[in-house]
């Protein structure tokens, strides 16, 4: 296809959010991208066709949007129209179900699913009708770019019976698997609107004791991957003196923007994707998506190949480092829920649990502070009485500001034992005496 023919079709094409609104569905399964993939105008407009009734029935998929997201679908008029079903719950999720439940009417429907199967559960088991997606501007030879966002959005892309797309200068253009051309697509909308920005939460002093637990586990040549919150930022700081790390991780934030430009990271010693900085979602500041932009050295990909376990194991000596909410004294980890309530998802959690303890040489953190609730309650309990994210058998290393624990290849009793070790000192002694009511000590 020729340059001025790839003009004509984008022309054909080009129409205004508004009436990119009203061709989604009546009713029906759309889905809208994870973060940076979110189109701003567009999720305007179909809150708009929504109050004004130009949908009767429409299911809603999505993960982790953004805050303009929210602000414009997360309305009671809207939900009459729309029912959400996210893989996630974040604040904005947590507090539009908590509205919804105070009138008796549930305007969140919450969807398990690990990361890594969430692509093909959209694409092949729920079935997308259309897909609206934020991308970069096209260039000469008629391709798109999805940017900072890999996630499920290619997978579904090439399943859904319409695609609509959001132009927005301002997203930058990413290697790896993140193309679309002018060919596959129905409509598209302009805009030009700057990315949220998603700073990491500064390391506490805890999380530099908990990062400094972890950081003599980790080698030089090491493949990496950290999730959110300040122990990852934490250890990502210690890490700036070693060489040759490689990074095939979930999350791309400004801490490993920092240890890569700091000459930490070579990506040499990787088995995939060799000499490459591979990530699925990228979530920081605007230096992470400058970063990023049109850069050679790193690669976008999807949850079903980023997080996928067997991919993630080809990587020697892989370390990966995530948060948990509560352990039982059996092992058993919950990362997602709290207080009753579906609190989160479990992300790539268990994805990256086990593919870190199939990779040779490979370790797996779960850490947290001991305690939650400004130390009022032990995140460390006698047994889950919710949600169990990682099973007991494939929890590798623990990790508190009180210390360090191996899990594997111990009993019962032993790992009783280490984890009560690791909980805040105020609620060993009732640990303790809970681990003898479960007859797990004599």
């Amino acid at each position: 296809m020729s340059s001025s023919a790839i003009q004509d079709l984008y022309q054909k094409k080009l129409i205004t959010a508004d009436q990119a609104a009203k061709r989604l569905p009546k009713s029906g399964n759309i889905c809208i991208p994870y973060f940076g993939g979110v189109p701003v105008d567009l999720v305007t407009a179909i809150a708009n066709a929504a109050k004004s009734g130009v949908y009767d029935d429409l299911n809603l998929y999505c993960m982790r949007g953004t805050t303009h997201m929210s602000q414009q679908l997360f309305k009671p008029e809207v939900a009459e129209h729309i029912k959400f079903k996210p893989f996630f719950m974040g604040p904005d999720e947590r507090a539009f179900l908590a509205e919804g439940l105070k009138v008796g009417k549930k305007y969140i429907e919450y969807v398990p699913g690990g990361f890594s199967q969430i692509p093909g559960l959209i694409a092949d088991v729920i079935g997308i009708d259309t897909i609206v997606i934020a991308v970069s501007k096209m260039d000469q030879h008629g391709y798109f770019s999805l940017g900072i966002t890999g996630a499920y959005t290619q997978r579904v892309m090439r399943k859904a019976r319409q695609i609509i797309l959001e132009v927005n200068n301002q997203i930058p253009r990413t290697f790896g698997d993140t193309l679309i051309h002018i060919s596959e697509v129905a409509a598209i909308t302009e805009c030009s609107i700057p990315l949220q920005a998603s700073p990491s939460r500064p390391a506490s002093d805890i999380d530099q004791k908990i990062g400094s637990h972890i950081i003599g586990h980790i080698e030089d040549r090491a493949c990496v991957q950290f999730g959110i919150g300040g122990v990852p930022n934490a250890i990502a700081s210690m890490l700036k003196n070693h060489k040759d790390l490689g990074v095939h991780s979930e999350l791309l934030a400004d801490g490993i923007v920092d240890l890569v430009e700091c000459g930490a990271v070579s990506n040499r010693y990787k088995k995939t994707n060799l000499y490459k900085t591979v990530f699925n979602v990228a979530m920081g500041t605007q230096k992470v998506y400058d970063y990023v932009n049109d850069n050679p050295s790193v690669e976008c990909y999807g949850a079903d190949y980023v997080n996928d376990p067997y991919v993630i194991s080809q990587n020697d000596n892989f370390v990966s480092v995530n948060a948990f909410v509560e352990i039982d004294l059996s092992g058993q980890v919950n990362a997602e829920f709290m207080n009753g309530h579906q609190y989160s998802g479990p992300g790539g959690a268990l994805d990256f649990v086990r593919g870190a303890v199939l990779s040779k040489g490979g370790k797996s953190f779960l850490a947290s502070q001991s305690t939650a609730a400004h130390g009022k309650v032990s995140r460390i309990v006698p047994r889950l009485n919710s949600i169990t994210t990682d099973p007991r058998g494939e929890v590798q290393y623990i990790v508190t500001e009180q210390g360090i624990c191996n899990l594997q290849g111990k009993s019962t009793s032993e790992r009783a034992k280490v984890l009560i070790e690791l909980a805040a000192p105020e609620f060993r002694e009732y640990l303790y005496n809970e681990a003898i009511k479960m007859n797990l000590f004599v």
